[in-house]
Protein backbone atom coordinates (compact mmCIF):
# COMPACT_ATOMS: atom_id res chain seq x y z
CA UNK A 1 0.00 0.00 0.00
CA UNK A 2 1.39 3.33 -1.07
CA UNK A 3 1.72 5.91 1.76
CA UNK A 4 3.47 8.41 0.04
CA UNK A 5 1.86 11.99 -0.57
CA UNK A 6 -0.22 12.41 -3.65
CA UNK A 7 1.30 15.33 -4.39
CA UNK A 8 5.35 16.17 -4.00
CA UNK A 9 5.60 19.89 -3.87
CA UNK A 10 8.54 22.35 -2.79
CA UNK A 11 7.09 24.10 0.54
CA UNK A 12 7.64 27.65 -1.46
CA UNK A 13 5.51 26.94 -4.67
CA UNK A 14 2.36 26.07 -2.39
CA UNK A 15 2.06 29.39 0.06
CA UNK A 16 2.56 31.76 -3.24
CA UNK A 17 0.14 30.50 -5.73
CA UNK A 18 -2.50 29.67 -2.86
CA UNK A 19 -1.82 33.71 -2.12
CA UNK A 20 -2.65 34.74 -5.43
CA UNK A 21 -5.90 32.31 -5.47
CA UNK A 22 -6.93 33.15 -2.45
CA UNK A 23 -7.32 37.30 -3.35
CA UNK A 24 -9.95 36.55 -5.79
CA UNK A 25 -12.48 35.17 -2.76
CA UNK A 26 -13.24 38.05 -1.15
CA UNK A 27 -14.87 39.40 -4.60
CA UNK A 28 -16.91 36.47 -5.18
CA UNK A 29 -18.09 36.53 -1.56
CA UNK A 30 -19.27 39.95 -2.65
CA UNK A 31 -20.98 38.54 -6.27
CA UNK A 32 -22.72 34.84 -4.84
CA UNK A 33 -23.09 33.27 -1.75
CA UNK A 34 -19.97 30.40 -1.71
CA UNK A 35 -20.40 26.54 -1.25
CA UNK A 36 -18.49 24.70 1.27
CA UNK A 37 -18.38 21.35 1.53
CA UNK A 38 -20.25 18.76 4.05
CA UNK A 39 -19.04 16.42 6.26
CA UNK A 40 -15.81 14.89 6.51
CA UNK A 41 -16.38 12.23 9.27
CA UNK A 42 -20.10 11.15 8.16
CA UNK A 43 -18.60 9.88 4.86
CA UNK A 44 -15.51 8.06 6.34
CA UNK A 45 -18.09 6.71 8.78
CA UNK A 46 -20.04 5.39 6.20
CA UNK A 47 -17.09 3.12 4.69
CA UNK A 48 -17.01 0.82 7.10
CA UNK A 49 -13.38 0.90 7.64
CA UNK A 50 -11.63 -1.60 9.52
CA UNK A 51 -8.60 -1.21 12.09
CA UNK A 52 -6.47 -2.39 9.32
CA UNK A 53 -7.74 0.07 7.25
CA UNK A 54 -6.43 2.86 9.62
CA UNK A 55 -3.48 0.79 10.19
CA UNK A 56 -2.22 0.70 6.45
CA UNK A 57 1.16 -1.00 6.12
CA UNK A 58 3.15 1.53 8.20
CA UNK A 59 1.27 1.43 11.14
CA UNK A 60 0.89 -2.52 11.53
CA UNK A 61 3.05 -2.81 14.61
CA UNK A 62 2.11 0.84 16.55
CA UNK A 63 1.03 0.00 19.94
CA UNK A 64 -2.29 2.06 19.88
CA UNK A 65 -6.00 1.85 18.67
CA UNK A 66 -5.83 3.57 15.74
CA UNK A 67 -9.44 3.56 14.18
CA UNK A 68 -11.36 6.76 14.23
CA UNK A 69 -8.61 8.48 13.95
CA UNK A 70 -9.81 10.31 10.28
CA UNK A 71 -6.97 12.42 10.03
CA UNK A 72 -4.67 9.26 9.72
CA UNK A 73 -5.89 8.22 6.71
CA UNK A 74 -4.42 11.05 5.04
CA UNK A 75 -1.18 9.11 5.57
CA UNK A 76 -2.83 5.36 4.98
CA UNK A 77 -5.32 5.76 2.64
CA UNK A 78 -5.24 8.50 1.00
CA UNK A 79 -7.23 7.53 -2.12
CA UNK A 80 -10.38 7.25 0.15
CA UNK A 81 -10.24 10.77 1.39
CA UNK A 82 -8.91 12.31 -2.19
CA UNK A 83 -12.42 10.45 -3.23
CA UNK A 84 -14.18 12.67 -0.80
CA UNK A 85 -13.07 15.63 -1.97
CA UNK A 86 -13.73 14.90 -5.12
CA UNK A 87 -17.15 14.20 -4.21
CA UNK A 88 -17.75 17.16 -2.72
CA UNK A 89 -16.73 19.34 -5.55
CA UNK A 90 -18.18 17.56 -8.42
CA UNK A 91 -21.68 18.25 -5.82
CA UNK A 92 -20.75 21.94 -6.61
CA UNK A 93 -18.93 22.65 -3.60
CA UNK A 94 -16.12 25.82 -4.47
CA UNK A 95 -14.58 25.07 -1.15
CA UNK A 96 -12.82 21.98 0.79
CA UNK A 97 -11.94 21.48 3.83
CA UNK A 98 -8.86 19.35 4.40
CA UNK A 99 -9.01 16.40 7.09
CA UNK A 100 -7.34 17.95 9.38
CA UNK A 101 -9.60 18.44 11.98
CA UNK A 102 -8.08 16.80 14.73
CA UNK A 103 -4.18 16.44 12.97
CA UNK A 104 -2.96 18.64 16.08
CA UNK A 105 -0.26 17.64 18.86
CA UNK A 106 -2.40 17.51 21.44
CA UNK A 107 -5.42 15.26 19.21
CA UNK A 108 -3.07 12.64 18.36
CA UNK A 109 -1.37 12.37 21.74
CA UNK A 110 -4.55 10.13 22.42
CA UNK A 111 -3.29 7.70 19.65
CA UNK A 112 0.52 7.71 20.27
CA UNK A 113 1.11 9.67 17.10
CA UNK A 114 2.05 13.38 17.70
CA UNK A 115 4.74 13.69 16.33
CA UNK A 116 2.99 13.01 12.97
CA UNK A 117 1.11 16.20 13.18
CA UNK A 118 2.66 18.25 11.18
CA UNK A 119 3.12 15.36 8.30
CA UNK A 120 -0.74 14.94 8.67
CA UNK A 121 -1.44 18.43 7.98
CA UNK A 122 1.23 18.27 4.47
CA UNK A 123 -0.37 15.22 3.45
CA UNK A 124 -3.69 16.42 4.10
CA UNK A 125 -3.28 19.85 2.21
CA UNK A 126 -1.58 18.42 -0.76
CA UNK A 127 -4.73 15.50 -1.51
CA UNK A 128 -7.26 18.67 -0.88
CA UNK A 129 -5.25 20.83 -3.75
CA UNK A 130 -4.75 18.06 -5.76
CA UNK A 131 -8.59 17.36 -6.21
CA UNK A 132 -9.29 20.87 -6.40
CA UNK A 133 -6.55 21.60 -9.17
CA UNK A 134 -8.02 18.75 -11.07
CA UNK A 135 -11.34 20.20 -11.09
CA UNK A 136 -11.03 23.56 -11.00
CA UNK A 137 -12.44 25.78 -13.98
CA UNK A 138 -11.32 29.63 -14.82
CA UNK A 139 -15.16 30.03 -14.48
CA UNK A 140 -15.40 27.89 -11.24
CA UNK A 141 -11.83 28.09 -9.19
CA UNK A 142 -11.57 25.86 -5.98
CA UNK A 143 -10.47 26.42 -3.03
CA UNK A 144 -8.22 24.32 -0.09
CA UNK A 145 -9.58 25.87 3.39
CA UNK A 146 -7.31 24.11 6.23
CA UNK A 147 -9.24 22.74 8.73
CA UNK A 148 -8.09 23.54 12.35
CA UNK A 149 -10.46 22.13 15.24
CA UNK A 150 -10.47 23.01 18.38
CA UNK A 151 -8.55 20.28 19.97
CA UNK A 152 -10.40 17.65 23.04
CA UNK A 153 -8.76 20.00 25.32
CA UNK A 154 -9.79 23.07 26.96
CA UNK A 155 -7.90 26.12 27.92
CA UNK A 156 -10.88 27.89 29.79
CA UNK A 157 -12.84 24.94 31.60
CA UNK A 158 -11.96 22.55 34.49
CA UNK A 159 -12.14 18.64 33.52
CA UNK A 160 -12.53 18.34 37.35
CA UNK A 161 -16.00 19.18 38.98
CA UNK A 162 -14.85 19.46 42.19
CA UNK A 163 -11.49 21.58 41.30
CA UNK A 164 -13.26 24.25 38.81
CA UNK A 165 -9.16 25.69 38.86
CA UNK A 166 -8.25 22.51 36.60
CA UNK A 167 -6.83 22.69 33.53
CA UNK A 168 -5.58 20.19 31.02
CA UNK A 169 -3.83 22.41 28.78
CA UNK A 170 -2.30 25.47 28.87
CA UNK A 171 -2.61 28.37 26.27
CA UNK A 172 1.10 27.94 25.31
CA UNK A 173 1.01 24.34 24.88
CA UNK A 174 -1.99 25.02 22.34
CA UNK A 175 -0.30 27.76 21.11
CA UNK A 176 2.43 25.42 19.98
CA UNK A 177 0.40 22.55 18.72
CA UNK A 178 -1.44 25.36 16.50
CA UNK A 179 1.32 26.73 15.08
CA UNK A 180 2.69 23.38 14.15
CA UNK A 181 -0.58 22.47 12.43
CA UNK A 182 -0.77 26.00 10.40
CA UNK A 183 2.85 25.76 9.20
CA UNK A 184 2.01 22.16 7.69
CA UNK A 185 -1.59 23.39 5.96
CA UNK A 186 0.57 26.18 4.15
CA UNK A 187 3.26 23.76 3.11
CA UNK A 188 0.89 21.71 1.87
CA UNK A 189 -0.85 24.20 -0.55
CA UNK A 190 -3.79 25.56 1.81
CA UNK A 191 -5.52 29.02 0.20
CA UNK A 192 -7.22 30.24 3.64
CA UNK A 193 -7.67 28.83 7.02
CA UNK A 194 -10.51 27.87 9.22
CA UNK A 195 -10.81 27.78 12.96
CA UNK A 196 -14.19 26.01 13.49
CA UNK A 197 -15.95 24.36 16.10
CA UNK A 198 -15.15 26.62 18.60
CA UNK A 199 -15.98 25.81 22.10
CA UNK A 200 -13.75 27.82 24.24
CA UNK A 201 -12.60 31.02 23.04
CA UNK A 202 -9.38 30.99 24.84
CA UNK A 203 -8.38 27.97 22.49
CA UNK A 204 -9.26 29.94 19.44
CA UNK A 205 -7.42 32.92 20.74
CA UNK A 206 -4.65 30.22 20.77
CA UNK A 207 -4.94 29.12 17.06
CA UNK A 208 -5.37 32.91 16.38
CA UNK A 209 -1.88 33.71 17.76
CA UNK A 210 -0.05 30.87 16.16
CA UNK A 211 -1.50 31.81 12.74
CA UNK A 212 0.42 35.29 13.59
CA UNK A 213 3.38 33.54 14.05
CA UNK A 214 3.36 31.77 11.03
CA UNK A 215 2.08 34.48 8.94
CA UNK A 216 5.20 36.03 10.53
CA UNK A 217 7.41 32.83 9.55
CA UNK A 218 6.60 32.29 6.69
CA UNK A 219 5.84 35.68 4.92
CA UNK A 220 2.42 34.68 3.97
CA UNK A 221 -1.31 35.86 4.30
CA UNK A 222 -3.58 33.66 3.97
CA UNK A 223 -7.63 34.36 4.36
CA UNK A 224 -9.11 33.40 7.84
CA UNK A 225 -12.65 32.29 8.68
CA UNK A 226 -13.69 31.99 12.33
CA UNK A 227 -16.20 29.64 12.78
CA UNK A 228 -18.20 29.01 17.17
CA UNK A 229 -20.42 26.57 17.96
CA UNK A 230 -23.18 27.36 20.04
CA UNK A 231 -23.79 24.31 22.30
CA UNK A 232 -27.44 24.40 23.41
CA UNK A 233 -30.83 26.80 23.55
CA UNK A 234 -28.95 29.23 25.66
CA UNK A 235 -27.35 30.53 22.73
CA UNK A 236 -23.85 30.13 23.89
CA UNK A 237 -21.06 28.39 22.96
CA UNK A 238 -19.71 26.43 25.86
CA UNK A 239 -16.94 28.54 27.34
CA UNK A 240 -20.53 30.53 28.15
CA UNK A 241 -20.00 33.72 25.67
CA UNK A 242 -22.87 34.36 23.46
CA UNK A 243 -22.24 34.99 19.83
CA UNK A 244 -22.04 38.60 20.60
CA UNK A 245 -19.08 38.18 23.16
CA UNK A 246 -17.94 35.40 20.88
CA UNK A 247 -17.41 37.94 18.26
CA UNK A 248 -15.89 40.55 20.65
CA UNK A 249 -13.44 38.37 21.79
CA UNK A 250 -11.92 37.20 17.89
CA UNK A 251 -12.99 40.25 15.95
CA UNK A 252 -9.07 41.58 16.84
CA UNK A 253 -8.29 38.94 13.84
CA UNK A 254 -10.09 40.67 10.85
CA UNK A 255 -11.53 37.54 9.72
CA UNK A 256 -12.42 37.26 6.27
CA UNK A 257 -15.77 35.52 7.56
CA UNK A 258 -17.43 34.35 10.84
CA UNK A 259 -19.85 31.98 11.55
CA UNK A 260 -21.39 29.48 13.03
CA UNK A 261 -21.57 25.60 12.90
CA UNK A 262 -21.86 22.05 14.25
CA UNK A 263 -23.91 21.58 17.57
CA UNK A 264 -27.28 21.95 15.66
CA UNK A 265 -28.69 22.03 12.67
CA UNK A 266 -30.32 25.08 10.46
CA UNK A 267 -33.57 25.64 12.01
CA UNK A 268 -32.31 25.80 15.17
CA UNK A 269 -29.07 27.92 14.35
CA UNK A 270 -30.96 30.51 12.75
CA UNK A 271 -31.84 32.89 15.89
CA UNK A 272 -27.87 32.89 17.13
CA UNK A 273 -26.53 33.10 13.22
CA UNK A 274 -28.80 36.22 13.02
CA UNK A 275 -27.43 37.36 16.12
CA UNK A 276 -24.22 37.45 14.72
CA UNK A 277 -25.07 38.79 11.65
CA UNK A 278 -25.93 41.68 13.63
CA UNK A 279 -23.00 42.27 15.45
CA UNK A 280 -20.31 41.53 12.74
CA UNK A 281 -22.18 43.47 10.22
CA UNK A 282 -18.85 44.47 8.08
CA UNK A 283 -17.45 40.90 8.12
CA UNK A 284 -18.94 38.04 5.91
CA UNK A 285 -21.47 35.64 8.27
CA UNK A 286 -20.61 31.74 7.32
CA UNK A 287 -23.03 28.96 8.21
CA UNK A 288 -22.65 25.16 7.79
CA UNK A 289 -25.07 23.22 10.10
CA UNK A 290 -25.58 19.90 10.83
CA UNK A 291 -28.11 17.69 9.15
CA UNK A 292 -30.60 17.75 11.99
CA UNK A 293 -30.27 16.28 15.20
CA UNK A 294 -28.62 12.75 15.43
CA UNK A 295 -30.77 9.72 14.50
CA UNK A 296 -28.82 6.55 14.81
CA UNK A 297 -31.49 4.71 12.05
CA UNK A 298 -30.54 7.44 9.62
CA UNK A 299 -27.69 6.17 7.64
CA UNK A 300 -26.05 9.40 8.10
CA UNK A 301 -26.93 9.38 11.79
CA UNK A 302 -28.91 12.55 11.26
CA UNK A 303 -32.33 13.42 10.67
CA UNK A 304 -32.33 15.88 7.83
CA UNK A 305 -32.39 14.52 4.51
CA UNK A 306 -30.83 16.62 1.61
CA UNK A 307 -33.59 18.62 0.59
CA UNK A 308 -34.52 19.75 4.08
CA UNK A 309 -31.15 21.14 5.09
CA UNK A 310 -31.07 22.80 1.73
CA UNK A 311 -34.70 23.98 1.53
CA UNK A 312 -33.93 25.98 5.31
CA UNK A 313 -30.42 27.15 4.40
CA UNK A 314 -32.74 28.97 1.48
CA UNK A 315 -35.07 30.48 3.59
CA UNK A 316 -31.93 32.00 5.33
CA UNK A 317 -30.03 33.05 2.03
CA UNK A 318 -33.47 34.36 0.80
CA UNK A 319 -33.52 36.36 4.47
CA UNK A 320 -30.28 37.97 3.34
CA UNK A 321 -28.24 36.02 6.11
CA UNK A 322 -25.82 34.64 4.39
CA UNK A 323 -22.50 34.47 1.89
CA UNK A 324 -21.04 31.26 2.61
CA UNK A 325 -22.65 28.09 3.65
CA UNK A 326 -22.15 24.10 3.14
CA UNK A 327 -22.87 21.37 5.84
CA UNK A 328 -21.44 19.68 8.93
CA UNK A 329 -22.04 16.60 10.87
CA UNK A 330 -24.47 14.19 8.75
CA UNK A 331 -23.66 15.99 5.44
CA UNK A 332 -22.97 14.37 2.08
CA UNK A 333 -22.31 14.96 -1.28
CA UNK A 334 -26.25 14.81 -2.36
CA UNK A 335 -26.64 18.05 0.70
CA UNK A 336 -24.05 19.54 -1.35
CA UNK A 337 -25.87 19.41 -4.32
CA UNK A 338 -29.51 20.00 -3.03
CA UNK A 339 -28.23 23.17 -1.42
CA UNK A 340 -26.32 24.35 -4.49
CA UNK A 341 -29.48 24.07 -6.05
CA UNK A 342 -31.29 25.90 -4.18
CA UNK A 343 -29.09 28.72 -3.53
CA UNK A 344 -27.97 29.68 -7.17
CA UNK A 345 -28.71 32.89 -7.60
CA UNK A 346 -29.82 34.19 -4.56
CA UNK A 347 -28.08 37.31 -3.73
CA UNK A 348 -25.50 37.28 -0.88
CA UNK A 349 -25.73 38.70 2.44
CA UNK A 350 -24.77 43.09 2.29
CA UNK A 351 -21.99 44.33 4.51
CA UNK A 352 -22.19 47.76 6.11
CA UNK A 353 -19.31 48.84 4.67
CA UNK A 354 -18.31 50.13 1.04
CA UNK A 355 -16.64 47.12 0.31
CA UNK A 356 -15.90 43.68 1.57
CA UNK A 357 -13.42 42.51 4.01
CA UNK A 358 -9.95 41.56 2.01
CA UNK A 359 -7.57 38.50 3.50
CA UNK A 360 -5.27 39.45 6.34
Amino acid sequence: MNTQPLIRQTPSAAPRRAYTRAQTLPALLRERIVLMDGAMGTMIQQLGLTELHFRGERFQAHRCELKGNNELLCLTQPEVIARIHTAYLQAGADIIETNTFGANAIAQEDYGLEHLAREMNVAAARLARRACDELATLDMPRWVAGAIGPTPRTASISPDVNNPAARNTSFNRLRSAYLEQVEGLIEGGADLLLVETIFDTLNAKAALFAIEEAFDATGEQLPVIISGTVTDASGRILSGQTVGGFWASVRHAQPLAVGLNCAMGAALMRPYLGDLARVASDTFISCYPNAGLPNPMSPTGFDESPELTSRLLSEMAHDGMLNLVGGCCGTTPEHIAAIRNTIHGVEPRQLSMCQSPEPT
